[in-house]
C-alpha cells in the first residue's frame, strides 16, 4: 500500500484542514479524535464542526475555535509492548 502524506494546516486558530486521515474515532463540539497516518490526533476547542470529510481521499476540514492539537500513542502498541515485557519476565 503506498504511503500517503499526513499534513495539517491551521488558519487563524479557527480553520483546520488535514490529509492522511484514516477515520474519525469520536467527535463533539469540544473534542475531535482522529486516526491519521501518523497516529491518533486529538483536537480540542469550542464550537468545532466538521465541515468536510472524505475518508476515501483521507481529508477533513474543521471550523471553530481550536485551542489544542495533540498526537497520542496508539493504545494497541503500548499493550503489545507491555505484554512482551510481562512474557519476557515470566520466561526468565
Amino acid at each position: 500500500m503506498p504511503e500517503t502524506q499526513h499534513e495539517l494546516t491551521l488558519t487563524g486558530r479557527s480553520r483546520l484542514s488535514a490529509t492522511g486521515v484514516l477515520q474519525v474515532i469520536s467527535f463533539d463540539d469540544g473534542e475531535i479524535l482522529l486516526e491519521t497516518e501518523m497516529g491518533a490526533l486529538m483536537l480540542r476547542g469550542e464550537e468545532m464542526n466538521i465541515t468536510h470529510l472524505d475518508l476515501t481521499a483521507g481529508e477533513i476540514a474543521v471550523q471553530g475555535s481550536i485551542t489544542a492539537m495533540e498526537y497520542r500513542e496508539q493504545r494497541g502498541k503500548k499493550i503489545k509492548e507491555k505484554g512482551k515485557n510481562i512474557l519476557e519476565r515470566l520466561i526468565k
